[in-house]
């Protein structure tokens, strides 16, 4: 099993493996998901948090051996990425990717656990959480921080963004799930809504959004608004149109 473990963990390699290997017997089950299982284990005086990738179809499985690298592998370097701009995200630990003779079987990350006080869901599902519209304000700005370095999240939606309360009215957020990104010189405006636009179907929130994201940006409100509520509403027509099809498409399974 191929393998890459962060330079600050190298002293807790064995038992970083040993994690890995004994997966599907040992750890505390975090999220079992369709598609992908979360455990986390006792690493040294950390909690680690490990994600398993399900095994590829086929095709998956020969071009994540020859053509593109494992999910697995790109959560990791990702990770390193935004922590060098200073983009908040869980420690990574590792990467472990199995490979058969076909290409890969299943991939491994590995980062520190993180237990928030939030995630952006809550701001969405939660209108009456404590603190909602500074926290969301505060969301805002760590989103236009992640526009200015460049950082496009392919995954942007509602539980991908971990939120802690660090007392005293701020918050800081850390990203998760991050097998889908992609890093630019610069971002245009365009760009920068249409990766806004999966957050949230409240028009509230974003004009709350919109206001914020206005007084950073060179546009003005009302043009920040009218392009972010527009892709949202189109996100949302088209998500809700594939949700009816398929449930048309599956009616036998009643």
């Amino acid at each position: 099993m191929n393998h890459t473990l962060h330079p600050d963990f190298a002293a807790q390699t064995q038992a970083v493996e040993d994690i890995i290997h004994n997966f599907d017997t040992t750890g505390t089950l975090f999220v079992k998901g369709r598609r992908n299982t979360i455990k986390t284990f006792q690493l040294g005086a950390i909690t680690a948090n490990v994600k398993a990738f399900r095994v590829p179809n086929l095709i998956n499985t020969i071009a994540y051996r020859f053509f593109r690298k494992s999910k697995a592998r790109r959560s990791y370097e990702y990770a390193s990425v935004l922590l060098d701009k200073g983009i908040g995200t869980p420690q990574p630990i590792a990467y472990f990717e199995n490979f058969g003779a076909l290409g890969l079987k299943d991939s491994y990350y590995v980062s520190q656990h993180l237990s928030p006080d939030l995630t952006y869901r809550e701001l969405v599902e939660v209108p009456s959480w404590p603190d909602h519209e500074n926290i969301l304000r505060q969301f805002t700005r760590f989103c236009f921080l992640l526009h200015e370095k460049g950082v496009e999240f392919k995954d942007h939606s509602p539980g991908n963004t971990l939120i802690v309360n660090n007392g005293n009215g701020t918050y800081s957020f850390f990203l998760v799930d991050l097998n889908r990104m992609a890093f630019h010189d610069s971002m245009g405006f365009d760009l920068r809504m249409e990766n806004l636009k999966r957050l949230t179907p409240k028009e509230e929130m974003v004009r709350i959004m919109s206001n914020e994201y206005a007084k950073l940006y060179t546009k003005p409100e009302a043009e920040v608004f009218e392009s972010l509520w527009h892709k949202t509403s189109e996100f949302q027509r088209k998500f809700w149109r594939k949700r009816r099809m398929k449930k048309k498409l599956k009616f036998w399974k009643r």
